[in-house]
C-alpha cells in the first residue's frame, strides 16, 4: 500500500502543543502529569479540536495560567470529558483508559469473557422485566463447553430476574449462573407482543476466561441454482487475522463462488487497514483506485491520505480476490465502524444489497494516544498506564461521502426474530435466506421495522469499546522524526 508523506507526531507536539509557552519552558507545570498529557493529546489530534475553545494552540498565555487549568480537574476522565465535542451527538465514541494494556488486547481480540454474545429483549406484558437469547458461541469457550447454544432463552441471573434497572451489572461478576427460559410464539411468529416465556428449571453456570476470538466465525459454501454462494460470518476487523480472512477467499475463489453474502451483523469494528484488505478481497478489479479516505483536523491535513484497493497483504502476501460486482451484507445496529466503511466505500463501484438494521452510524477512526514524547507505546510514562483513544479522522468513500450518524439503511428491513434464533450459515436462517431468495428471483423479503422487535441491549453495549475503528500503526507513524514515504 502507498502512502502520501505524514507529518510526524513529535513535529506537531513541538510546534502545536508548545507553541504557547514560548516563554516558559523553564518553568515546571505543576499540575498533574496525567491530565498534562491528556490536554497535550487532545490538543495534538483531535478530531474536533477547532470546536473545544480549551484546545486552542494560543489557549493559555502563562505556565501558571495551564497549571490552574489542569489543576481545576480532580481527574483525568473529568478533564478528558470536557474535551470532548457534543458526546451525545457528534463524538459518541472517543475514550480514555486507565490500562492500555487491557486495550491493546481487546484491539487483538484478547478479552475476558464466558464466550458468548446475548440480545436483551422486554417480556412481554411487563414495563420492567427483561429476558435475553443467546445470538453466538464461541469457539474453545467457557460457553461450548457448558453446551450454550444459539437461541437459547434466559430470564435470570444468579435467581435474580432481568430488569430494565439491573440487566447492565448482573453479567459482571467472573462466574455467574443463567436461568434458562422456553420460548413460545404462541401462534403469532412476529409479533413480540403476545408471546410467551416462561422459565424451565433449567441452568448454566459460565466462568469468564482469557479468549483469543478468531474473528472468522463460519463460513459457508450453498450451491444456489447451480451457483456457488459464498458465506461468510466476520465478527472484528482485527489485523492479526489478516492472511486467515484471505485464505478463507481462497476457499471461494478455488470453489468458483459467483455470489457473496457478508456477514457482518454483530462486527463493531476495527483496523481501517483491514477493512481495505477486505475490499480488496471481494473485488480486485480495481487495484489502485481509491478506496477510502482519511480526512484530520485542520492542524493535520498534511496525514491526509487515500486507501488504494491492494492486490498484496502488507506488500507481500497476494490478496485472494473474486472480483465481484455485486455482494449481500447483513447488518444490525451492532455493526458499526469498519463494517459502515466496508459498505460505504464500495458502494460506488458495486452493487451492495443490504439486509437487516441500520447500522450504529460511525464515519470517524482513532488511534491510541499514549504518554510519552511522541504519544507512541514506546517510552510511556511508567507511572501510570492511562491512554485515550480519540477520534482523530473522518472516512469518506470515493465520492467524498461519510456514513451518516444514523446509520446505513438496509435495502431490505429484516430484524432477527426472538422465535427463531436459527443456525448461522444454515440456508434457513431468515437473513441469509432472504439474501438466497434475492438471488433466485423469488422475491425480496421487505418488512417495516414498526412491526418487528428491535432487542433494546446487546453483549456489544454492554462491553465498552467495541465500536471501534482505528487506524494502524505505521500509516500514521509515531516513530519517526521526518517526513515519511513508503
Amino acid at each position: 500500500m502507498k502512502f502520501p508523506k505524514i507529518l510526524l507526531i513529535c513535529f506537531l507536539l513541538s510546534v502545536l502543543t508548545y507553541s504557547c509557552f514560548d516563554d516558559m519552558d523553564d518553568n515546571a507545570i505543576s499540575a498533574s502529569e496525567i491530565n498534562d498529557f491528556v490536554w497535550k493529546g487532545m490538543n495534538a489530534v483531535y478530531l474536533y479540536k477547532d470546536n473545544i475553545p480549551d484546545l486552542a494552540n494560543d489557549r493559555f498565555s502563562t505556565t501558571a495560567e495551564y497549571a490552574d487549568y489542569l489543576n481545576s480537574f480532580s481527574a483525568p476522565e473529568e478533564l478528558f470529558e470536557s474535551l470532548i465535542y457534543q458526546r451525545q451527538t457528534v463524538d459518541r465514541f472517543s475514550w480514555i483508559v486507565d490500562d492500555y494494556i487491557a486495550l491493546e488486547e481487546l484491539f487483538n481480540g484478547i478479552s475476558k469473557r464466558s464466550g458468548y454474545e446475548f440480545d436483551i429483549y422486554p417480556i412481554p406484558g411487563s414495563a420492567t422485566n427483561m429476558f435475553g437469547i443467546v445470538r453466538l458461541v464461541l469457539p474453545n469457550s467457557n460457553a461450548e463447553d457448558n453446551n450454550l447454544r444459539r437461541g437459547q432463552v434466559f430470564t435470570a441471573i444468579d435467581g435474580v430476574n432481568l430488569t430494565q434497572d439491573n440487566y447492565r451489572s448482573l453479567f459482571s461478576p467472573d462466574s455467574y449462573t443463567m436461568d434458562l427460559a422456553d420460548y413460545n410464539d404462541n401462534g403469532t411468529p412476529g409479533n413480540l407482543n403476545d408471546d410467551i416465556i416462561t422459565p424451565n428449571g433449567q441452568s448454566i453456570t459460565l466462568t469468564k476466561t482469557v479468549l483469543s476470538e478468531n474473528p472468522i466465525f463460519e463460513t459457508a459454501i450453498i450451491d444456489v441454482d447451480g451457483e456457488n454462494l459464498g458465506y461468510i460470518m466476520y465478527n472484528g476487523f482485527t489485523s492479526a487475522y489478516n492472511s486467515q480472512l484471505n485464505t478463507a477467499f481462497n476457499t471461494f475463489k478455488n470453489n468458483n463462488v459467483q455470489h457473496l453474502v457478508l456477514d457482518l451483523r454483530y462486527n463493531p469494528g476495527g483496523s481501517v487497514l483491514t477493512a481495505a484488505y477486505l475490499g480488496s478481497m471481494i473485488t480486485g478489479q480495481f487495484n489502485g483506485e481509491v478506496f477510502a479516505k482519511l480526512v484530520y483536523n485542520s492542524d493535520l491535513q498534511a496525514n491526509n491520505y487515500d486507501f488504494e484497493f491492494e492486490s498484496l497483504i502488507d506488500n507481500s502476501e497476494p490478496i485472494n480476490s473474486l472480483n465481484l460486482d455485486k455482494i449481500y451484507v447483513l447488518t444490525t445496529e451492532d455493526s458499526a465502524s469498519a463494517s459502515e466503511m466496508i459498505i460505504n466505500s464500495l458502494s460506488p463501484y458495486i452493487e451492495i444489497v443490504q439486509i437487516g438494521d441500520n447500522t450504529t452510524g460511525k464515519s470517524q477512526a482513532s488511534i491510541t494516544v499514549y504518554d510519552s514524547p511522541n504519544l507512541e507505546r514506546e517510552g510511556a510514562n511508567p507511572n501510570h498506564t492511562y491512554a485515550m483513544q480519540p477520534l482523530v479522522a473522518n472516512t469518506l468513500n470515493k465520492l467524498n461521502s461519510s456514513v451518516p450518524s444514523n446509520g446505513l439503511t438496509p435495502t431490505m428491513n429484516l430484524l432477527e426474530n426472538p422465535a427463531n434464533y436459527s443456525v448461522l450459515g444454515d440456508e434457513n436462517e431468515p437473513l441469509l435466506a432472504a439474501a438466497i431468495a434475492d438471488i433466485q428471483g423469488t422475491g425480496r423479503f421487505n418488512f417495516s421495522i414498526e412491526n418487528q422487535t428491535k432487542p433494546i441491549a446487546t453483549s456489544n453495549s454492554l462491553r465498552p469499546h467495541t465500536k471501534e475503528m482505528y487506524i494502524d500503526k505505521g500509516i500514521f507513524d509515531f516513530n519517526t522524526n521526518r517526513m515519511q514515504q513508503e
